[in-house]
């Protein structure tokens, strides 16, 4: 009979191991949220957020526009509605969207209403989609921040957007400055993009 109590004891012990298992098998990841920017150059713009500190995902692509299935030379025509953008997958626990943001001011000229630099055109058009409301709110207190901060003598005319369907890109798009570095690298300074961050902001490569 003395047995029986140490039995139960173990079994009970047992047990709660078992449910602690299962809770923690059937426990969901964190949520992640996307974001949606256009800012000229997809290329361009892809390295600073890949360096956010919880960002887990970009993809480069267009978005904008109606037309199913764009292709780089269907929105490069400038007949469509599309912009180059990039797609952002991150942890809203780690990095906010107005975190996201104040990369991204970071990356355009926000003054410019043709496009981007050297690429104008309307693919080239920077905008902030929003996918809520209140995303909506962050993006037009970000912008006005901006227009307060005194950096620009121009008024600030980035879009703030609903948000449409995002499609990648072609595979030779995605993280190009990593395919091709020395392109790239060509290709950024020559825009005037790196000019143009390191006069405002201070930095660059």
């Amino acid at each position: 009979m003395k047995g029986i109590p140490a039995l139960a004891f173990l079994l009970s012990v047992l047990l709660a191991l078992r449910v602690d298992c299962s809770h923690a098998q059937t426990s969901s990841p964190s949520p992640t949220k996307t974001a949606i920017f256009a800012g000229g150059c997809f290329w361009c713009i892809q390295p600073a957020f890949d360096k956010g500190n919880g960002v887990i995902k970009t993809v480069v692509g267009y978005s904008g526009g109606t037309e199913p299935n764009p292709t780089y030379e269907l929105v490069s025509s400038e007949k469509t509605g599309y912009r180059e953008s990039i797609e952002i997958t991150y942890d809203p626990a780690k990095i906010s969207f107005g975190q996201l943001l104040d990369i991204y001011w970071r990356q355009i000229d926000p003054t410019q209403a043709d496009g981007q630099f050297t690429d104008i055109g309307p693919s080239y058009r920077a905008a902030i989609f929003y996918s809520t409301n209140e995303e909506k709110k962050i993006a037009e207190a970000s912008k006005e921040k901006v227009a307060r901060s005194g950096k620009f003598d121009k008024p600030i005319v980035t879009e703030i957007l609903p948000a449409m369907k995002f499609y990648p890109a072609e595979a030779y798009h995605q993280k190009y400055y990593q395919q091709n570095p020395e392109h790239f690298e060509a290709f950024e300074k020559g825009s005037g993009r790196v000019r143009f961050e390191r006069k405002i902001w201070g930095h660059g490569p």
